[in-house]
């Protein structure tokens, strides 16, 4: 008897060998994107952290604002002279910026990548979902590092409390303890791969760099102010006699990087024939009492003809403040 040829074969044989091939080849599409798709159990930890990203956001914007001279003074829970001593240390600053302003950076990111996924809908939102939560669980994890690098700097070096930088130490803890939560992971060993090599990374590049900013080869005792190193041009010392005869005060505190910085504008002899009054409580001769009944809310801060001004003043601007006619030296 002759085989049936393939063509003889009735259809529905054929029909019951390929559906196998394509009933799996389906599933495996399905199962692929719906572990693409953002799960409803768990949107509201990408909600969290929006919000929590929200309260970061305005705590190291509120901080830069304040910093920048654009915002008035800021109540810190326990007292504003550790804030400002810990805010204006010389970790305070990086790139000649506000460190907060990249604590806000940092905030705004997380807070886009924390939205998308929430805003966008179908194959967009699919398609980013791996994406926003890799670059939520490493950026969260760099930020968690170097806020504990912060927070060792404050307690060990600056040794105050501000209660600013322990919230947002806190939120980047949390945010990358929800970013860890925030969906299945495929490969759980590129995560602890990746995380590690994050940590170690910014943990040395924070270490490094708090190092190189600690100088206390610069400071002569407790409680005293960085040495002006910079020598006197001409006319800085008949500007600094000038404002002391006018009874011109400058209102420091010895921690204070800005102060140091107006001081070096006028060079070692003539900051010395500067009125230079010491608010820190911890600092050597220090009236701190004094500042409080002048209400000084920033360092430095000039009284000049009984009025305050706070920020780091040019030359120029000091000697039209006091009516100084001579002359200063070219910038």
């Amino acid at each position: 008897m002759e085989a049936p040829r393939w063509s003889e074969v009735p259809r529905g044989c054929q029909n019951r060998r390929s559906a196998p091939a394509a009933v799996t080849s389906t599933q495996l599409a399905s199962r692929l994107s719906h572990r693409r798709r953002l799960d409803p159990g768990r949107r509201w930890l990408w909600v969290a952290m929006a919000v929590l990203a929200t309260i970061g956001a305005i705590d190291t914007g509120a901080i830069t604002l304040k910093r920048w001279g654009l915002l008035g003074p800021l109540i810190c829970p326990g007292g504003s002279g550790d804030c400002d001593k810990v805010l204006n240390s010389v970790w305070g600053s990086l790139f000649g910026q506000p460190l907060s302003l990249f604590g806000f950076l940092a905030y705004a990111s997380v807070l886009v990548l924390a939205l998308l996924p929430l805003l966008l809908q179908g194959d967009a939102r699919d398609g980013l979902l791996g994406r926003s939560r890799w670059a939520l669980y490493l950026l969260t994890a760099g930020m968690a590092v170097f806020s504990l690098v912060l927070m060792a700097v404050m307690l060990f070096k600056i040794k105050a409390i501000c209660a600013f930088c322990i919230l947002s130490a806190l939120l980047s803890v949390t945010l990358l303890v929800l970013s860890l939560f925030s969906g299945d992971w495929d490969d759980r060993g590129a995560v602890v791969f990746r995380g590690v090599i994050t940590a170690l990374l910014v943990a040395i590049s924070g270490i490094a760099w708090a190092s190189a900013m600690d100088r206390p080869g610069e400071v002569r005792g407790p409680g005293m102010p960085i040495p002006v190193s910079s020598a006197s041009r001409p006319g800085t010392v008949a500007l600094a006699e000038h404002l002391s005869a006018k009874g011109a005060a400058m209102y420091s505190a010895y921690w204070c990087p800005h102060c140091h910085e107006q001081k070096e504008m006028f060079g070692k002899e003539a900051a010395a024939k500067l009125k230079i009054v010491e608010c820190a409580p911890d600092g050597r001769d220090s009236q701190a009492a004094l500042c409080k009944s002048k209400n000084i809310q920033g360092f430095p801060s000039w009284e000049i003809n009984g009025k305050i001004d706070s920020g780091v003043k040019p030359l120029a601007k000091l000697a039209e403040l006091s009516g100084y006619k001579g002359p200063l030296p070219t910038p």
